[in-house]
C-alpha cells in the first residue's frame, strides 16, 4: 500500500491518537395507563430513560484515574529527593553545613535509581523528562541519515518509510527543498503517523521523531526510508542526568549543579500540578457518568410507591413495565452501583 502525501500548509507534530469505547444499555419504566378495552392493557407509557457506559466509564476514565494518581505519587518521591540535593548543596554553597561529598554523592545515587525506575513506577504518563501527559509517555529520537538541511538541499523527491519487517506497509510522501521546515515535518509526521511514530522539530530547528515508549523497542531498529534502506536511530538523551552533577568539587561546579536541581524541581512543580488537574479532571467526569440524572430518582419513586399499591392497576402497570427486562440489564444497572 503507498499513500501519497503533498504538503502546501504547514502542520504541527502531534501526538498519537487514543481512542475510547463505549456501550450503554437502557431500562425503560412504563408508567401507569387506562385499560385500553376487552381486558387489554394499553402499552405502558415510556417514562426516562436509564442509560449507562460501563466500558467508558471503566476504561479510559479509570486508566486516566491510575495513571494520574502513580505519577503524582513517583513525582512526590522525585521532588523530595530534589528537595534534600537542593537544602545540601545551598547549605554547602553558604558554608552553614560542611556537608562530606559522600553524603551528596549518596543523594545523587537515590535519585538517579528513582529516576531509571521511572517506567515501572510513574504509571507511564511521565516521560525521560519528567513531563506529565495524559497520554502514554513518547521515547524522542532521531533518524541519523534522515534531517532537515539534507532535504532542503537536494531536489524534489519522494520519502516512502515503513516499520517492521519486510512486506510492511510503506506510506511515502513527496518533499520539494522550496518548503518550509515546518512543512516537511508535518509531511512527514503525516506519513509516519499510521506507522505508530510522529515527526516533529526541536527547539533548534531539527528534526525529531517520536513513538510510545511501549513501542520503541520494535521501532528503533526497524524503520526503513526509501533510498536508504533500513535506518540507524539515535535516542535522545533525557536533560536531567545526575549522575553527570558536580557535587564534589566547590564554587562553579556546586552552583552550576544547583541550578539543574532548581530547574528539575521547577519541572517536577509543573508536572505534579498537570497530573493534580488531570485527576481532578477524571475524577469529576467519572462522577458525572455515574450519578443519574433527577428525573431517574423521579422515576425510581414512582416505581416504588406505585408497587406499594396492591391493587388491580397497580400490579398491571408493574407487569407492563417489567415486559422485556431481562437479566442481562438488570445486571448492567446494578453494576452502577
Amino acid at each position: 500500500m503507498e499513500t501519497t502525501l503533498r504538503t502546501t500548509t504547514a502542520g504541527g507534530a502531534g501526538g498519537l491518537l487514543g481512542t475510547r469505547g463505549t456501550a450503554s444499555t437502557g431500562l425503560a419504566p412504563a408508567s401507569t395507563t387506562e385499560a385500553a378495552s376487552a381486558g387489554k392493557a394499553a402499552p405502558a407509557t415510556v417514562s426516562p430513560t436509564l442509560r449507562s457506559n460501563p466500558a467508558g466509564i471503566g476504561g479510559a476514565l479509570q486508566d486516566q484515574v491510575a495513571r494520574a494518581q502513580q505519577a503524582l505519587d513517583y513525582l512526590g518521591r522525585v521532588a523530595s529527593q530534589l528537595e534534600t540535593l537542593k537544602s545540601e548543596l545551598s547549605s554547602k554553597l553558604a558554608g552553614s553545613r560542611a556537608s562530606a561529598p559522600p553524603q551528596l554523592d549518596a543523594h545523587v545515587r537515590q535519585l538517579a535509581s528513582t529516576l531509571a525506575a521511572r517506567k515501572q513506577s510513574a504509571g507511564g504518563g511521565v516521560d525521560a523528562n519528567l513531563n506529565f501527559s495524559n497520554r502514554p509517555a513518547t521515547q524522542r529520537f532521531r533518524i541519523r541519515s534522515l534531517d532537515i538541511d539534507s532535504l532542503q538541499q537536494g531536489g524534489p523527491q519522494n520519502l516512502a518509510f515503513s516499520v517492521g519487517g519486510n512486506g510492511g506497509p510503506q506510506l511515502s510522501v513527496n518533499v520539494d527543498p522550496s518548503q518550509s521546515k515546518a512543512d516537511i515535518a508535518a509531511a512527514i509526521d503525516r506519513a509516519m503517523a499510521p506507522l505508530g511514530v510522529r515527526a516533529g522539530l526541536d527547539n533548534q530547528g531539527a528534526l525529531v521523531f517520536s513513538t510510545p515508549e511501549s513501542n520503541w523497542p520494535t521501532v528503533k531498529d526497524s524503520i526503513a526510508v526509501s533510498g536508504r534502506g533500513r535506518v540507524a536511530t539515535e535516542e535522545i538523551p533525557p536533560t536531567i542526568l545526575p549522575q553527570q552533577w558536580n557535587v564534589g568539587g566547590n564554587g562553579d561546579g556546586l552552583r552550576q549543579s544547583l541550578r539543574e536541581v532548581v530547574q528539575a524541581l521547577e519541572r517536577v512543580h509543573r508536572s505534579q500540578d498537570a497530573a493534580s488537574n488531570a485527576l481532578s479532571a477524571a475524577s469529576a467526569e467519572m462522577s458525572a457518568a455515574t450519578t443519574p440524572p433527577p428525573e431517574v430518582e423521579e422515576a425510581v419513586q414512582g416505581f416504588a410507591d406505585t408497587a406499594a399499591n396492591p391493587d388491580y392497576e397497580s400490579l398491571l402497570a408493574l407487569t407492563s413495565a417489567l415486559v422485556g427486562v431481562s437479566r442481562e440489564r438488570v445486571l448492567a444497572l446494578l453494576g452502577l452501583r
